[in-house]
């Protein structure tokens, strides 16, 4: 679970602003702020090493030291800059362990479907995390799931969650599934066949009718 004990010490911001965070994060440091229930939102900063490092090991829950408190948060919001590929700030929000949340869990998947390896079969990934609800504690890290032996599609109600832990999707709501291009294509070389076999349209009416002139007799010409 996401709720073992992470300890992140932080320091306040006295000062904000786009000039101020950037110079945070070009010393190590990655700007945020902490609001909830009885706390006035406080802007800080913390590593962004160490951060970054428990985000990426499936951590969801923090316990930050803020001004020699320390506060039980969850890490609720992540903003990226505008290439998408680094986090410019955090919002964390303060909870406690009981307390019934709404997040974002990764699904990792393992093994290759046998169905994948038949000709023209892809596999499409449509979701690779799940909006999940539960307690705080009972944060899972990851949902796993086993590919092997799945048919063509694995959904919602095909994974297994942990105790206390409920899904907000729809249970028929494709995870992943396999699609089979030679089935498109052949409905596309069918539709070729069918215009490149189509015999052209003959036209009987002598062009001379459709001008209200009347058919040259054979003597007429010359």
């Amino acid at each position: 679970m996401s709720t073992d004990k992470i300890s992140i010490k932080t320091e306040v911001r006295e000062r904000t602003g786009t000039r101020f965070s950037q110079r945070l994060r070009n010393s190590g440091r990655l700007p945020g702020v902490v609001y909830g229930r009885n706390i006035n939102p406080t802007s800080i900063s913390v590593d962004e090493k160490e951060l970054l490092g428990h985000l990426h090991a499936g951590a969801r829950v923090i316990h930050l030291e803020i001004a020699g408190n320390h506060e039980t948060c969850l890490v609720k919001d992540l903003q990226f800059g505008y290439l998408g590929d680094n986090v410019i700030h955090v919002d964390f929000a303060k909870v406690n362990l009981d307390q019934i949340v709404t997040v974002n869990i990764p699904v990792t998947m393992t093994g290759m479907p046998k169905l994948a390896s038949e000709t023209g079969a892809m596999l499409e990934t449509i979701r690779n995390e799940i909006e999940v609800e539960c307690k705080v504690r009972d944060i899972p890290n990851e949902i796993k799931v086993d590919l092997t032996e799945m048919g063509e599609a694995l959904t919602v109600g095909d994974l297994e969650f942990p105790a206390g832990v409920t899904p907000t999707l729809e249970a028929d709501k494709h995870i992943v599934h396999i699609t089979f291009v030679k089935e498109e294509e052949a409905e596309g070389e069918e539709a070729q066949v069918d215009a490149e076999g189509a015999e052209p349209e003959v036209i009987t009416k002598d062009k001379s009718e459709e001008d209200g002139a009347a058919p040259a007799e054979a003597g007429d010409e010359g």
